[in-house]
């Protein structure tokens, strides 16, 4: 399979393994890395986000886990020849089993949420059969520091219920991120960002684009140092 360049480095892809999209590319772009020194990717998938977070933040060290033993090895080639690739590692793990001493300032997923599909790679990647929400945040909550963000980015329909599981783990919410696929549409997507400590929470919205097939203004600036447009088409 073709594999998908950014300006910075490329995303080998596999028909096994979920591709580039743009789901990850917005976590990616989005979520609140600026002050973290470690950072946890729960299903890597390709490395997407990982690799998209080390490019916004040079000092930080990353951790990648996924079940898929397929998904691994393609996110040890993406990582290996990437510019980051001293600060990136990734390990073959089922997170309800993970165990380390260590506590991260960021926990980041595009966790599954599709009850039903029919691909053995929708059921790994997508399906709560894997990993559920409930053990997805509590595990989450137990690897936080501090001062950790806990960030994720879902369909807005189930908002609501993974907000409540969180607040049941003593996670508060502190950043919502209403995204729209077009604008004058309706949300369907949250980036929603977790805490230990409740803060005043920061909404706001983000439009992917202006038009059908034409991005807008907000997503080409969020991706300008990602992307290489060739014109502000998909």
């Amino acid at each position: 399979m073709k594999p998908f360049s950014f300006k910075n480095f490329d995303i080998q892809q596999s028909q096994d393994v979920f591709r580039v999209g743009t789901d990850g590319v917005l976590l990616g772009a989005l979520a609140n890395v600026k002050s973290a020194s470690n950072v946890l990717e729960v299903g890597t998938g390709t490395g997407l986000i990982s690799l998209m977070l080390a490019q916004r933040n040079s000092s930080a060290e990353f951790l990648g886990i996924d079940i898929n033993e397929e998904a691994v090895n393609l996110t040890e080639i993406n990582f290996k020849n990437s510019p980051f690739s001293l600060k990136l590692k990734n390990i073959h793990q089922d997170f309800k089993t993970f165990k380390t001493d260590e506590r991260f300032d960021l926990i980041v997923s595009n966790p599954p949420y599709f009850e039903e599909s029919e691909s053995d790679k929708d059921k790994i990647a997508r399906q709560t059969v894997e990993l559920n929400f409930q053990q997805l945040i509590s595990k989450s909550s137990e690897l936080l520091s501090e001062n950790g963000i806990f960030s994720v980015i879902i369909p807005v329909e189930i908002g609501n219920y993974f907000i409540e599981i969180a607040s049941e783990n003593k996670l508060f919410l502190v950043r919502k991120i209403n995204i729209k696929g077009i604008a004058d549409s309706k949300i369907i997507r949250l980036i929603l960002e977790f805490s230990l400590s409740q803060n005043d929470l920061e909404e706001s919205e983000f439009v992917i684009e202006k038009s059908p097939r034409k991005y807008s203004d907000q997503y080409l600036e969020l991706t300008k140092e990602f992307h290489v447009f060739k014109d502000a088409k998909k």
